[in-house]
């Protein structure tokens, strides 16, 4: 079959209980979703998965969770305050607001017409008040944090001093940020709140390229590892026109997010950025008493967040990589890429969804043939209770088998456990493979076992 397009993914979500549209019963609420029950799992198996991979299987990074709401200076300095930016464009014919920089022919998507503003920037940051008196107070401004890195480089000497580390290492960090975006879309591709996974890691000025690229290919062979398909993925280099003012370079992992658009080229998108954000960042938001021609520089901060070198006792500001991905975004993809479809014996088609192991919301499901017999029903319970301490278990009994087994395949379930009448007399059951359909039968004995091992590593 086709690559699915997104549309196709949208209506598997809300159907399964993947994602739901966010406030729907009251209009809904554009470009905002909500998880389900089993997109909530999902997403918690990506962030376990990367966690893991980030910080549990290395020795040189640690963890943080900073505030949403931070001091307003911080953005001052970080420079979003005055460059986090999209161009708006007005059209003055059905009165849309776009992205001048999504335009390809410089007309308006909506009525088609070619009257439009002229570009004005656009400050994505979400605005708030904290105090009983914050509206009627002008110092009470803060801002709902457009990323969460920023909350790492304000916190580098807390970790710094308090874990010992040294050069280098890097923290780790999983939350929500908000960008108040001109045009979200594509269902969770591109949302206003949104959550992410960075990690930024400091290293010694010299040293920065070749951690650049190390980082590069290891987050590439990441989403290989989860499941993500080689031949939808690609590695793409932002030309110097397009890198942030900070970036010394910067590599995209792309996905094919729009297979049908007949432009290839538009056919990716980003998945995950991984750039050389220089010694920026630490130095902007360091204490720094004058500049080279006696001019006081950042007089608000109170460290200076340079990192000395017990061995050569020099002092400098250390350079960061920082890989940044988005749970929403890897979310899609998988569904993207597990999504197959299979025709049965009776001619029908089947979705499957084939996800790996590890990201799958369910792991087994045990049914009974006969939910009339309290023999068999008994059984099949034992076994989903005594698989919970070990994997994600579900019982179910609301269909016959050959619905409940497409069910399974159509919400990724890799096994399902069916307890029939034999069951009671041989204590065995009969297992049944998601991708292949093949079925093996099984002592319960020997199922917590078996399964264990059919699971791929990770899970």
């Amino acid at each position: 079959m086709s690559a699915p397009n997104i549309e196709t993914i949208v209506s598997l979500a809300k159907r399964r209980g993947f994602v739901y549209p966010s406030s729907e019963i009251y209009g809904g609420l554009g470009s905002a979703w909500d998880y389900g029950p089993l997109g909530v799992e999902l997403a918690n198996n990506v962030r376990a998965a990367w966690w893991r991979w980030m910080v549990y299987e290395r020795d040189d990074i640690e963890g943080l969770d900073s505030s949403i709401i931070l001091n307003r200076r911080v953005w001052k300095y970080s420079g979003h305050e005055e460059t986090f930016t999209d161009p708006l464009v007005d059209c003055r014919e059905c009165k849309t607001r776009l992205r001048a920089d999504k335009l390809d022919d410089g007309k308006c998507p909506n009525c088609g017409s070619k009257n439009l503003t002229e570009p004005r920037p656009f400050n994505l940051m979400f605005q708030t008040h904290v105090g009983a008196t914050a509206e009627d107070d002008p110092d009470a401004l803060v801002y709902l944090r457009p990323e969460t890195a920023q909350g790492i480089f304000i916190n580098f000497l807390n970790v710094l001093n308090t874990s010992r580390r040294k050069l280098p290492f890097g923290v780790a960090q999983i939350g929500k940020s908000f960008r108040n975006e001109v045009t979200p879309g594509n269902f969770i591709f591109r949302t206003r709140e949104f959550e992410q996974m960075e990690m930024e890691y400091f290293v010694r000025p010299g040293e920065d390229e070749q951690a650049h690229q190390e980082w590069v290919d290891a987050c590439h062979q990441w989403f290989q590892d989860i499941g993500i398909s080689r031949d939808n993925l690609r590695l793409y280099e932002q030309p110097k026109a397009e890198l942030a003012h900070y970036a010394k370079r910067t590599v995209d992992i792309q996905y094919r997010f729009f297979p049908e658009r007949e432009d290839q080229e538009r056919n990716w998108d980003e998945l995950m950025g991984i750039a050389n954000r220089t010694d920026f960042d630490l130095r902007t938001h360091s204490k720094k008493p004058e500049d080279a021609e006696g001019k006081r520089l950042n007089s608000d901060s109170t460290e200076d967040l340079s990192y000395f070198d017990e061995q050569t006792k020099q002092r400098f500001y250390p350079y960061v990589i920082e890989p940044a991905a988005g749970v929403n975004r890897t979310v899609l993809a998988l569904l993207m890429d597990a999504y197959s479809e299979k025709t049965n014996d009776k001619g029908e088609t089947r979705v499957i969804l084939k996800l790996h192991h590890s990201m799958a919301p369910i792991k087994v499901a045990v049914l009974p043939l006969a939910k009339n017999k309290p023999e068999i029903v008994g059984m099949a319970k034992a076994i989903k209770r005594s698989m919970q301490p070990l994997v994600r278990a579900v019982y179910d009994d609301t269909g016959g088998i050959g619905k409940l087994y497409a069910r399974q395949d159509e919400i990724g379930t890799p096994f399902c456990v069916t307890v029939d009448h034999q069951s009671l007399e041989d204590e065995a059951v009969t297992v049944r493979d998601r991708d292949t359909w093949e079925q093996e039968r099984v002592k319960v004995s020997d199922l917590p076992t078996y399964l264990l091992q059919r699971f791929s590593p990770g899970t």
